[in-house]
């Protein structure tokens, strides 16, 4: 556990001071789970943006944009339950007045059992080698039999007290566990609230006559409530979908874990509207084709993995989040759900309007049935940053510090190095930036030697770096080196264009 606070606090203060994300309103001491993106995040947020929006509607022939207002009439939120039941079960420790979600409590604790139990499968591993069957150990050994069984029985009861809504029971559970408060230790709690997370505000131009409104808690609804006028205009005919990149609000008991857990996020959302009785069919491809986009970017296999829900959401018939291994375990990343056609038919009851389908193969009309694909864009970014980021050790004893970012991923493509400040060599430098800042993102560097200027550029995970020496001015070439290898080649100047373009695609 120590490991991973200290791999998150170096993640953290790499992002600070290479100038991805800071601490909101800093100087004021900050603002409790805010943060601001940096010009090298900016650029990054801004290219998963584009990666996602590329796959998602660019590569699709019937999946459309749309960007909805972040204010919504408030009727839409008790279309959707969000007034009434939009809470996250709070408890507070007396000891150490700290504050905590009741649910990820015990979902912490669910995660240290299962590492215990995965301690457990490397020890056997290593003592019977390649004669080792997991799924035999797993279903054969006492300790890991036991720990399983404990973890089902907890997870059992909190569901149970959960559609209950027996609060007390939750609470009862997490004394049964004997579930400390991670700072202080004591197990001194206070009884289970639920607690709203919307953020109100009012709207109107005196106090008297305003109306109150809230910022929304989800980018979903602004879909929804535009199925008719997007299907019609856009001449959409079904199976289509809806894709949307916003901000979206929500008042976390705790935030924490860095960008992980936000009071201001970025959600990037797919509605995918299907015909009633196939939905668990295009459910399934769409778990198939998002977790494809996700191992397009290089990363290990070994990152992601499927959680199927086990309690579901009151609107869904089906459920299951992509999980990725953060530097604090694994933890949802990517939700996909199987929504049947309950906020369309809420929407309809509660606007009196129609949000039907007419289907000429069938000749008749329906409301769809909706997949929703739904990504948080800051834990992407920590996703991304996070299995980058790496310390190495090179062969001459030397360390460094760099960021292997996905070649598509990287602020910028490539930086342009003088050797030296002098001999014409930052005129040619210059010229070659200009010629190349149309296609590419590009930084110049010409401040100190080159091997520290190399280092700079692999800690913020610039993909190439282009140096020019004297021989550049006698033959026209340059040396280009790779971030991820350390390789250098010499390249005429004339082929850069392509040869950048080739290392990214």
């Amino acid at each position: 556990m120590a490991n991973q606070e200290e791999n998150l606090q170096s993640i953290i203060a790499h992002a600070k001071e290479y100038g991805f994300i800071y601490p909101s309103s800093e100087i004021y001491d900050g603002l409790s789970a805010t943060y601001d993106y940096g010009p090298l995040g900016v650029e990054l947020k801004n290219l998963i943006k584009a990666y996602w929006w590329k796959s998602m509607v660019q590569m699709q022939e019937n999946i459309v944009g749309l960007d909805a207002a972040i204010f919504m009439h408030p009727k839409t939120w008790e279309a959707s339950g969000h007034t009434s039941a939009f809470n996250d079960p709070l408890i507070d420790n007396k000891d150490s007045k700290k504050r905590y979600r009741a649910d990820v409590l015990i979902e912490d604790w669910v995660a240290k059992q299962e590492e215990k139990n995965n301690k457990e499968v490397e020890k056997a591993r290593k003592r019977f080698g390649e004669s080792f069957d997991e799924a035999q150990f797993r279903s054969t050994n006492g300790r890991v039999l036991d720990r399983q069984k404990k973890i089902d029985e907890a997870l059992n009861k909190f569901k149970e007290a959960m559609d209950a809504e027996d609060l007390n029971a939750v609470r009862e559970l997490i004394i049964e566990l004997d579930i400390a408060d991670p700072v202080s230790g004591s197990r001194n709690w206070t009884e289970v609230r639920q607690f709203n997370l919307m953020f109100s505000t009012d709207m109107g131009s005196t106090a008297e006559g305003a109306s109150k409104v809230y910022l929304r808690p989800e980018t979903a609804q602004g879909i929804f409530v535009n199925f008719l006028n997007v299907q019609k205009t856009s001449r959409m005919k079904i199976p289509f979908g809806i894709a949307q990149i916003g901000k979206a609000f929500r008042n976390e008991i705790i935030a924490r874990q860095f960008i992980f857990r936000m009071r201001e996020f970025e959600q990037m959302e797919m509605q995918f509207f299907v015909r009633p009785g196939t939905e668990l069919e295009w459910y399934e491809q769409w778990k198939e084709e998002r977790m494809k986009w996700h191992a397009a970017l290089g990363f290990d296999d070994s990152y992601y993995r499927f959680h199927d829900h086990t309690k579901l959401a009151h609107y869904a018939n089906a459920a299951a989040d992509i999980e990725f291994k953060f530097p604090f375990g694994y933890k949802e990343l990517e939700g996909i759900h199987s929504r049947t056609d309950f906020d369309l038919k809420q929407h309809e009851q509660h606007s009196g309007k129609k949000l039907q389908y007419f289907d000429p193969e069938l000749n008749k009309s329906y409301v769809p049935y909706v997949i929703e694909t739904s990504i948080g864009l800051d834990r992407m970014f920590l996703a991304v940053f996070s299995a980058s980021y790496l310390q190495e050790k090179l062969e001459d004893g030397s360390e460094r510090v760099v960021l292997k970012l996905p070649a598509k991923l990287s602020p910028y493509q490539a930086a342009i190095l003088p050797l030296v400040k002098k001999d014409g060599l930052p005129e040619k430098a210059r010229e070659i930036f200009d010629d190349l800042k149309q296609d590419f993102m590009l930084q110049y560097d010409e401040k100190d030697s080159i091997g520290k200027r190399y280092r700079r550029q692999d800690a913020i995970g610039t993909l190439l770096s282009i140096t020019l020496d004297h021989q550049s001015l006698e033959d026209g070439s340059v040396t280009v080196r790779d971030r991820d290898s350390m390789e250098q080649e010499r390249i005429p100047i004339a082929n850069l264009k392509a040869y950048i373009s080739n290392r990214l695609h």
